[in-house]
């Protein structure tokens, strides 16, 4: 494991438990649990590449999805 990796799994982790506080408020479901995602996908993905990419795509979830 290299140092980007737990730099950038810290970041969208970061961010996902911002988005789980935030869904848990509004009662946004979507992006609740995208915030959970957010949280509990760096544990899972070993390819820097394919973190990001994961990242970012969870990131865009709540914007384009909506119940």
């Amino acid at each position: 494991m290299d140092t980007t990796h737990l730099i950038l799994g810290l970041i969208f982790s970061s961010i996902g438990v911002g988005y789980f506080i935030y869904g848990r408020k509004q009662s946004n479901i979507v992006t609740r649990y995208c915030g959970i995602a957010l949280v509990l996908y760096p544990y899972l993905v070993t390819n820097t590449l394919a973190l990001v990419a994961v990242g970012v795509g969870l990131m865009l979830v709540p914007r384009f999805f909506e119940i």
